[in-house]
């Protein structure tokens, strides 16, 4: 069998957080799916996985909500079902950032698509940021992105507070796996007096999916939060495998890069 895998998120206002939870739960139960939506105040944030009707039913509910009406979802295919259990949790932000500025509902940067995202980033006037962690950042990024190096999407914060200077640096952009994190990242420069931001519409994901690889900027593989771990261009699984300490080891290496530990 072969299972439908959707990465979506919308930022809008939810007043029910609990009634939206359980109007989802019933129906992902009903189509068989598996995978996790988060619920919060601010949004809603998900990657499911099942038959390819059952997702589909899943996300025409949604964009017939007119809350989360034109929501982009970043699909692919798995041979294997990459989720144990079917999750969905009410939570006080769809991303943990712990800012309560960092609003896309409010502020957020400027949107470049896949197609445009290589003009954008070719330039020399613009200053280009991952904005994932230390073990995803490891294994792929776009080629002279800066590393902040966070372990945790809230240390962004203090990266931002000890190397960016608003009115002082030249534009921004800024780039994660769905989307998500760089929304709330350009909301909190844009709060923060940082006046020209831009970030990757559908993320990584979404460039994969839609960018050619001869004309990728794009290097090495994309961590995922499923049992595929990585993806490389077209949105197909690259072979990586995950250790117990959470990184990511290539295909081909023996040990981990992070803690040494054997790989079988």
């Amino acid at each position: 069998m072969v299972f439908t895998v959707s990465a979506f998120y919308k930022f809008s206002r939810v007043e029910n957080c609990e009634a939206l939870r359980s109007e989802l739960f019933a129906l992902g139960a009903q189509h068989g799916l598996c995978g996790t939506i988060l619920v919060a105040p601010e949004g809603i944030n998900g990657t499911i996985a099942g038959p390819d009707a059952g997702v589909r039913a899943l996300l025409g509910h949604l964009r017939a909500d007119e809350r989360f009406a034109g929501l982009v979802s970043k699909e692919s295919i798995a041979e294997t079902q990459p989720f144990q259990r079917w999750k969905v949790k009410v939570k006080p932000e769809i991303l943990t950032f712990g800012a309560p500025e960092a609003d896309p509902n409010v502020r957020a940067g400027t949107y470049v698509k896949p197609q445009d995202w290589n003009d954008l980033i070719s330039r020399d006037d613009v200053l280009l940021i991952d904005t994932r962690n230390d073990y995803e950042v490891a294994i792929g990024t776009f080629r002279g992105a800066i590393d902040p190096k966070t372990r945790s999407f809230t240390e962004f914060k203090d990266f931002v507070a000890a190397n960016l200077k608003p009115g002082q640096h030249r534009p921004v952009a800024m780039f994660c796996t769905g989307g998500i994190r760089c929304e709330k990242a350009s909301a909190y420069l844009r709060a923060h007096g940082f006046d020209e931001v831009y970030h990757l519409e559908g993320g990584i994901l979404k460039y994969l999916e839609d960018v050619p690889a001869e004309r990728s900027l794009w290097d090495g593989a994309c961590f995922v939060f499923d049992e595929r771990v990585a993806v490389g261009h077209g949105v197909t699984p690259s072979g990586h495998a995950k250790c117990r300490c959470g990184w990511a080891v290539a295909p081909d290496a023996r040990t981990c890069a992070s803690c040494g530990a054997a790989v079988s």
